[in-house]
């Protein structure tokens, strides 16, 4: 009788480890898109309504979108799966809330005392991803600007302006661990200037690149000649 005990109770075992695992097969895909909701968790207004939105409210709902963007470090720990997922969401809402920043920078003071030293010409990275407008590096003694002008590029969240050794990078993998990152970028508009730092070896350098840090995306690139 206790051997026929034992047996019921080892075959119940085995049955709760088998609908344990056909459940847990069946309900991890809702795991999986509830981490995709929770890591872009905002609500995305219709193109009607950011219409009808005053600017205040056009404010207030890109700072919501910007506060909801998944940090570089929460992006790298999700799949690669959901990492594109999340992207293509950023990427829509970024391109219906997101408004133009113009800056208008002015030349660095004595102008006529700044040589050439580089310049480049921004292009699409693809066809979502677009920039356009004038790199130059100026040098002035040991003092070295990087000046955009007449730039235009696709918004996006968390954008820098990167020095990369590649000619034309396309990928995370071509920025690589040699880059210097000159800031964020302070408009998708306009002129700007960004301090290069000291002592750094700028034939190194073949191209600026506009970078989404939390995605590892590039938006455009100016090839240095």
């Amino acid at each position: 009788m206790l051997k026929q005990r034992s047996l019921v109770l080892v075959a119940a075992l085995v049955g709760l480890v088998i609908v344990a695992a056909v459940a847990w097969w069946l309900a991890s895909p809702l795991f999986i898109s509830n981490a995709v909701d929770e890591a872009f968790p905002f609500e995305m207004p219709s193109a009607a309504e950011m219409s009808a939105m005053t600017e205040a409210e056009k404010m207030a709902k890109e700072a919501e979108f910007m506060a909801a963007v998944p940090s570089e470090a929460e992006v790298a720990a999700l799949s690669e799966k959901d990492q594109m997922a999340v992207e293509t969401a950023v990427n829509t809402a970024a391109a219906l809330v997101m408004t133009d920043h113009i800056m208008e920078d002015p030349m660095p003071e004595a102008p006529a005392e700044w040589v050439v030293a580089s310049q480049g010409e921004f292009r699409d990275a693809d066809s979502f991803h677009m920039g356009s407008g004038t790199a130059t590096i100026y040098q002035q003694g040991d003092q070295r600007v990087l000046r955009l002008e007449n730039f235009e590029v696709t918004n996006g969240p968390d954008l820098h302006v990167v020095l990369s050794t590649s000619p034309n990078p396309t990928s995370r993998d071509d920025i690589g661990n040699n880059h210097i990152d000159l800031g964020s970028l302070k408009g998708n508009l306009g002129s700007q200037n960004y301090d290069i730092p000291a002592g750094l070896d700028l034939s190194e350098y073949k191209s600026v690149v506009i970078y989404c840090m939390p995605f590892h995306v590039v938006f455009s690139v100016a090839t240095l000649q």
